[in-house]
């Protein structure tokens, strides 16, 4: 089944979220791993608790597991959207999306400010929000045989 526009903006759009994990789980590594060598941290220490690593890894480990929450759901949409024949609409929702978790991530990483964390995440969740919204105004419509 070839694909519209929209949806392979929304492929897109799922590959750059995807890019995003797979950078942080990178650099998690890049951040990790001298501070190993170097003695920093013992393995025995954090073989089984998070606990022993420093903030700077705690940082970025954080800023991985958050790539594992909201951007599940947002799989989920775009697939569905894919599937129901994405509109523009769904795109400029996806790409925002992503554009905040690229945000929230950066903010994670570096300063960790708080309040800008949130504000980047709850703009991440409002848009999360509205695509899943007009995905079920779409469901509602084709199944009451609305346009």
């Amino acid at each position: 089944m070839p694909l519209n526009a929209a949806a392979l903006w929304l492929v897109a759009a799922m590959l750059l979220q995807g890019a995003l994990a797979l950078g942080l789980i990178w650099y998690l590594g890049m951040v990790r791993v001298p501070m190993v060598i170097n003695g920093q941290v013992k393995v025995r220490n954090i073989a089984t608790d998070r606990s022993g690593w420093p903030e700077p890894e705690r940082k970025v480990s954080n800023a991985v597991d958050n790539q594992f929450q909201l951007p599940v759901l947002f799989h989920v949409a775009c697939l569905v959207a894919i599937a129901f024949g994405a509109t523009p609409i769904e795109v400029a929702l996806a790409l925002a999306f992503v554009v905040s978790r690229y945000v929230h991530a950066f903010i994670h990483i570096t300063s960790n400010h708080v309040m800008q964390r949130f504000w980047a995440y709850t703009a991440g969740l409002a848009l999360l929000c509205g695509l899943w919204l007009d995905l079920a105004v779409r469901l509602i419509l084709a199944a009451t045989g609305g346009t």
